[in-house]
């Protein structure tokens, strides 16, 4: 069975759920799901992102969006949905939240489970991809394994 690691920052829709499960057509896929939620210390960035994708009035309440440990329950609760989506197309899917150091817990998290590749599932980030800051470009830096970057699609 081909493991990969599914880095996520929000609740996966359907056809993103599809898109990760038929990746490796009809070979026998586990999941460990990250779930590393967009925190307080990036607020700026997002409301830079917006912008710069057009997207004035997400810029606007950004600071609307419950964060800390208002957002735990939430953040939960999207975990909990990506492992269900996952299962019901027949694939093992296990996951945690992650707070703190997310690069070092992936690396970990490939480590332990032998991981085949990671794929970091997130919102387009311009500033943060324009940097080579984002998720993805930081993890190829850090695990030995291929990292494949892939957009959410919009709820």
């Amino acid at each position: 069975m081909f493991t990969t690691v599914l880095m996520i920052e929000k609740p996966l829709v359907p056809v993103d759920v599809e898109l990760v499960t038929t990746l490796h057509g009809a070979e026998e896929v586990s999941f460990v799901v990250l779930m590393q939620p967009r925190g307080r210390q990036d607020r700026l960035l997002r409301a830079l992102d917006d912008v710069a994708l057009g997207e004035l009035e997400d810029a606007v309440h950004e600071a609307d969006v419950p964060e800390g440990d208002q957002a735990l329950s939430p953040d939960r609760l999207a975990l909990e949905h990506a492992l269900r989506s996952l299962r019901e197309t027949g694939a093992e899917a296990v996951g945690q939240l992650v707070d703190e150091h997310p690069l070092d817990v992936l690396a970990s998290v490939v480590e332990q489970t032998g991981a085949g590749e990671v794929i970091v599932l997130t919102s387009p980030h311009v500033v943060e991809e324009f940097f080579h800051r984002d998720w993805a470009s930081r993890a190829r830096h850090k695990v030995g394994v291929p990292v494949l970057r892939l957009f959410a699609h919009a709820q």
